[in-house]
């Protein structure tokens, strides 16, 4: 799948920056592809870059009209097809990664066949992939885990990536989510994959590599999810994790989208390593990732220093203070 780019990033009517994730996740690691954004009336969400329509997108350049929202379902609000059929009027492809596939939606479909253009719907795949065979594979393997879905599994393995390339590791993101596809350029959607071959996607995703490569994989959704859990536990028995690093948002008291409480931080631990242990008996976490965007900083520095001392591991907010002390642990926890 080749992406055109630059992208006018298209935001619709979005209720709050989450629902638009895979817009800033694209926005924040790929600024040099991002040329504007498209929004709608109503639209709660804003990368910051300038506000164009299709007219001045096409005059800077663009190419690919990119549909940067995640929702419940994956699916596509039907008052959104106008500004998408306008867009491949306008000569713009369109890439989505949203379940529904583009081209299923008629007016869509017809659209980009009268005007030439692209239909790209990265959440779908056309690899196939075997069922997942636990079997012990070289390389080692570190896996994001969260005590919610949108906590900052995804930043925290590009983080990750980054400092530990700085620091002389031979280490690569791997995604699994429809934004890290976009960022990294391959990887599958594992929430599109059929359930029985959810480990088997993430053994392909992350292979067989040198004793001291390094897979920093893009974890998804968490063990305590009502909605997600079972796309969490495939990906962990997938990944085979040596390592793993638990993400976290203080604010919260409930799971995103549902009436179940926010588990703590250390029953995610507690239940990853037992769950974990299924396809490697030595997994162990290695840190704490915190967002703490909505905190002042005296306040974010004091919960992270009270969850070192509470779980013993370094803790850190990766977009905010760095990863070097989750670096510093995988160094002396994993000597080369």
């Amino acid at each position: 799948m080749q992406i055109a780019t630059p992208y006018l990033m298209f935001l619709g009517d979005v209720p709050d920056r989450l629902a638009a994730k895979t817009a800033y996740g694209i926005n924040d690691w790929r600024p040099e592809w991002c040329v504007g954004q498209l929004r709608m009336e109503g639209c709660a969400a804003d990368l910051g870059i300038p506000d164009l329509t299709l007219e001045e997108a096409v005059a800077k350049g663009c190419r690919t009209m990119v549909v940067g929202v995640v929702n419940a379902g994956g699916v596509l609000p039907e008052h959104w097809v106008t500004e998408i059929v306008a867009a491949l009027r306008s000569g713009l492809d369109v890439a989505s990664g949203l379940h529904v596939r583009l081209g299923s939606i008629p007016a869509i479909a017809e659209a980009a066949e009268r005007h030439g253009r692209a239909l790209h719907d990265v959440r779908h795949t056309t690899e196939t992939f075997p069922t997942g065979k636990g079997t012990k594979r070289p390389g080692r393997r570190l896996l994001t885990v969260g005590t919610d879905c949108s906590v900052g599994k995804k930043y925290t393995a590009l983080a990750l990536e980054r400092g530990m390339r700085e620091r002389g590791f031979d280490a690569d993101f791997r995604a699994t989510g429809q934004t890290g596809v976009f960022i990294s350029g391959r990887g599958v959607a594992i929430d599109a994959v059929v359930a029985d071959f959810i480990s088997g996607a993430v053994e392909w995703v992350a292979p067989a590599a040198e004793p001291n490569h390094w897979d920093l994989i893009e974890g998804q959704g968490s063990l305590f999810h009502p909605s997600f859990a079972g796309v969490s536990l495939g990906l962990l028995h997938g990944a085979q994790a040596d390592a793993f690093v638990v993400c976290h948002e203080p604010t919260r008291t409930r799971m995103r989208g549902v009436e179940a409480s926010l588990p703590t931080i250390q029953e995610v631990i507690d239940l990853t390593i037992r769950c974990g242990s299924l396809t490697n008996p030595a997994i162990r976490p290695v840190g704490i990732a915190v967002n703490t965007q909505a905190l002042p900083e005296p306040q974010a520095r004091a919960l992270l220093s009270e969850a070192e001392a509470v779980h013993g591991l370094p803790a850190t907010d990766p977009v905010r203070f760095g990863v070097e002390d989750i670096v510093d642990r995988i160094a002396a926890e994993f000597p080369a």
